[in-house]
């Protein structure tokens, strides 16, 4: 019988042991996206040893922390600012330099390695999602978080606290940003298997060799990305105004 902690979810032991996310960022198992998969599913999908990833996960929890915020506890305010200012701010820089690494590698190995026009494909699809999806954020729901943290923790007036006019207005797009990272979450797969997890062939150039490292970083800083939002950020949100509304119309 496989220990407990293999029938717990991806996301389940993201959320509870931040160190296991270093262990499956170094295994390729998706946390965020994939992450309701059990473990010993997730396991076996990527033909990994149950066993010794939990092992390795047990190992993991027994090393001294890294110091790191506790973005479960952080203001929502402050979460937003670091999801621009660190992971957005990364793909605006990242996605155009890979995909000119990308048309080079594609343009010279093409003809030995047909899957890198998909590999190009790919991204050019992901760059294209990502810029869309970044404006929302960053001009519509983001915005409301903060005005919403904002009036929670100043006790601001009740005619104050909704800057949409209404409350009720986070479920829907954050069911169509979780929506967009589910996409996301597809690409990335896609570009893993395709990149056979981001292994280049052994006669593979420098330059062949930059773009698989930099997809490998590029993967593991979504990940990171996306299980802030999803897990931690649109969650307490959502909760925050919930909460408001309640307490609105008692006031009432």
């Amino acid at each position: 019988m496989p220990p407990i902690i293999a029938t717990r979810t991806i996301r389940e032991i993201a959320l509870q042991q931040p160190s296991s996310i270093r262990v499956f960022d170094h295994l390729g198992i998706d946390y965020c996206c994939g992450g309701n998969k059990p473990l010993a599913a997730a396991c076996a999908e990527a033909h990994l040893d149950v066993r010794a990833v939990v092992t390795a996960l047990e190992f993991a929890a027994e090393q001294p922390p890294l110091p790191a915020p506790d973005w479960s506890k952080a203001s929502l305010e402050l979460l937003c600012a670091h999801i621009v200012v660190k992971h957005h701010a990364y793909l605006r820089r990242e996605l155009p330099r890979l995909a000119d690494v990308a048309e080079k590698v594609l343009n010279r190995h093409a003809e030995a390695h047909p899957e890198l026009a998909s590999i190009h494909a790919t991204l050019t699809r992901l760059e294209f999602d990502l810029t869309e999806h970044l404006a929302k954020e960053e001009n519509v729901v983001f915005p409301y978080i903060v005005s919403l943290d904002r009036s929670v923790v100043r006790s601001a007036p009740t005619s104050d606290r909704d800057p949409v006019g209404c409350f009720g207005f986070l479920p829907e797009p954050v069911a169509l940003l979780c929506s967009d990272h589910d996409a996301i979450g597809d690409h990335l797969s896609q570009l893993r298997e395709l990149s056979r997890q981001y292994t280049p062939p052994l006669s593979a150039c420098l330059t062949y060799r930059s773009l698989y490292d930099g997809l490998r970083s590029l993967d593991a800083d979504l990940q990171q990305h996306l299980h802030l939002e999803d897990n931690i950020l649109f969650p307490r949100a959502v909760q925050m105004e919930a909460a408001e509304e309640v307490a609105t119309s008692h006031t009432v």
